[in-house]
């Protein structure tokens, strides 16, 4: 319920006023304060006031009322009320000209009426609407805590209070992740996504919706397409957000008219009452999160000695350890490069790669879902580990077709995020866990080696390559390698020639020349010459199978074992 301008020309007292201009408007402009003022206004006048005026000063200068007349419609106050009779006897027609053409309402009154009589008037039923307002909000209030007691669920929660302000509403946690997604439509889901990514929800500007008002001074607003967005803080300890509360309403519909007393009390008591849900939520997912994250950790490393062991955890986590499984290891490659292009829009790249993890993590879920597999996950050390449930353990085209629809729900979402996968051996049994994940850890590092970021590996495809990494350590083979590479090592970093890339591209020609130089782009006795310094640099004979094998045994496992190096260091 707001006071217009309309309720108060209805008071006796007000019999013999006149309104000269804005009559259409005296329903729809409402009034929260009222004041007599005099010239000049200044910053004394507040929106939605209602002034009571004389006009001095203004004397018979029409040109000198006008500008006071601007100022107040430049104040967006409500209504002028002027008094005829010792100052003004006329409002003059070039003031009703600037009224009219600025949609304001101005009503002449009799000399006789006292302004104090008015502004008592005017004040009690202020007063009284504001007492039924907080009277009808306090009721809310003591609904919410009563659905608190009752162990209301958030989606109760916010279904009770969009009842009340007739706008639906958005809840999140400090990232913009939506809670209760039940709630909300796939679309909706989707397109929320794409704004928090953006870095448009949450809005982290400082300012507020009206910093003149204290009423509003936790509201902020944003423009979203064809949607006016509030968004209020969910307040915890020292006032940092742990949440906030979106309103979302159609961009027809005016600040003003929205932002009642009572919608901005039953918001404020709805923030209190989900600050208090959401920490007591928080503190049970976080101690389940970081249970099931640990559990599948220990997993991952071997830990459990026994099935026996592990599955009375396993079962009071969800999880059924009696599946086959295969283990998948991701690493998303590009993280803090793409920090970097949004950094300005979170508070720290702990928080961002929070969220984005957050994200991924429920796009996994999701897949697994659709694929009716059960599924346990962890983020640990940067890499994110997965056990996926799988028919059989003869094969890993279930991974496949897992990875098939993470990467297309994941490219609708972060199209810019490149992640890595390695794909372990399906397995049965508790031992099999941290093999898996050793396999699926090997596969990811040979597959960047090989394939480079953003590719996928399984562990069945690296037997050659694990071959070479069991040589690479060899000590005597080590010494072999070296002895015989070096020279074209050092050779290369001193000339930059690239003889060892020159080999390699000369062996997978099969030895022929002509199709060699085309190759590399090269002319034939370029070629030639480069070929001739391998053999003088290294004592070989390219002619020579034995001496052919070697070389090339020699840096194809001199090459794995320096990959294997930078990945370790990355």
């Amino acid at each position: 319920m707001r006071l217009t301008v309309k309720n108060v020309l209805k008071y006796k007292i007000l019999n013999n006023a006149k309104i000269v201009t804005g009559k259409e408007y005296a329903e729809k402009r409402h009034i929260q304060w009222i004041s007599a003022i005099e010239m000049p206004v200044e910053n004394f006048v507040r929106k939605n006031e209602a002034v009571l005026t004389t006009g001095i000063g203004c004397g018979q200068d029409p040109e000198t009322f006008k500008r006071f007349v601007q100022d107040v419609i430049d104040s967006d106050a409500s209504a002028l009320m002027v008094a005829l009779g010792r100052y003004i006897f006329d409002i003059p027609t070039e003031v009703i000209e600037l009224a009219e053409m600025n949609n304001f309402i101005i009503i002449e009154l009799p000399w006789e009426i006292r302004f104090s009589s008015i502004i008592e008037l005017v004040m009690k039923e202020i007063n009284d609407i504001e007492y039924k307002e907080r009277q009808k909000s306090e009721k809310v209030q003591q609904e919410l805590l009563n659905l608190i007691l009752k162990d209301t669920d958030l989606r109760g929660i916010s279904k009770f209070v969009e009842k009340h302000i007739g706008h639906p509403l958005v809840i999140t946690d400090r990232s913009g992740t939506l809670h209760e997604k039940s709630i909300h439509t796939q679309s909706f889901i989707k397109e929320w996504k794409k704004y928090v990514l953006q870095g448009i929800l949450p809005s982290r500007a400082e300012s507020t919706l009206l910093k003149g008002d204290p009423m509003f001074q936790k509201f902020q607003m944003i423009k979203i397409e064809n949607r006016i967005v509030f968004q209020i803080p969910v307040l915890q300890v020292a006032d940092n957000p742990q949440g906030y509360i979106f309103v979302l309403v159609p961009s027809s519909e005016s600040i003003e008219s929205f932002l009642t007393l009572f919608r901005v009390n039953v918001l404020e008591h709805a923030a209190t009452t989900i600050a208090l849900w959401l920490s007591r939520r928080n503190a049970i997912e976080e101690t389940k999160m970081r249970l099931r994250s640990d559990f599948v950790h220990e997993l991952s490393k071997g830990e459990f000695l026994s099935l026996e062991q592990a599955d009375t955890r396993a079962k009071l986590l969800g999880y059924n350890l009696k599946l086959p499984y295969v283990c998948i290891v991701g690493y998303p490659e590009n993280m803090k490069n793409l920090f970097q292009k949004r950094k300005q829009d979170y508070d720290s790249y702990e928080h961002w790669l929070e969220s984005m993890i957050q994200y991924i993590e429920e796009e996994v879920y999701y897949a697994a879902q659709s694929l009716k597999k059960d599924i346990l996950m962890t983020y640990q050390g940067e890499q994110l580990v997965i056990f996926l449930e799988t028919p059989g353990v003869k094969g890993n085209e279930n991974a496949t077709n897992f990875l098939d629809l993470v990467e297309r729900r994941l490219g609708n979402l972060l199209p810019e995020v490149v992640i890595s996968w390695g794909i372990g051996n399906a397995f049965e049994g508790i031992s099999g866990f941290g093999e898996s994940f050793r396999h699926a850890g090997a596969a990811l590092s040979i597959g960047r080696q090989k394939k480079g970021f953003g590719q996928r590996m399984m562990y069945e495809q690296t037997r050659v390559d694990r071959v070479l990494l069991n040589l690479a350590s060899n000590k005597e083979m080590e010494d072999i390698i070296m002895s015989t590479i070096e020279p074209l090592v050092q050779y290369d970093e001193q000339r930059h020639m690239d003889l060892i890339g020159t080999f390699i591209a000369y062996n997978q020609c099969h030895g022929n020349v002509s199709q060699t130089a085309r190759s590399l782009n090269l002319h034939r006795q370029s070629l030639l010459y480069r070929l001739r310094k391998i053999e003088s640099l290294t004592g070989l004979s390219l002619i020579d199978p034995d001496d052919l094998f070697l070389l090339d045994l020699s840096i194809k496992i001199w090459k794995i074992g320096e990959h294997a190096v930078m990945a370790g260091q990355h």
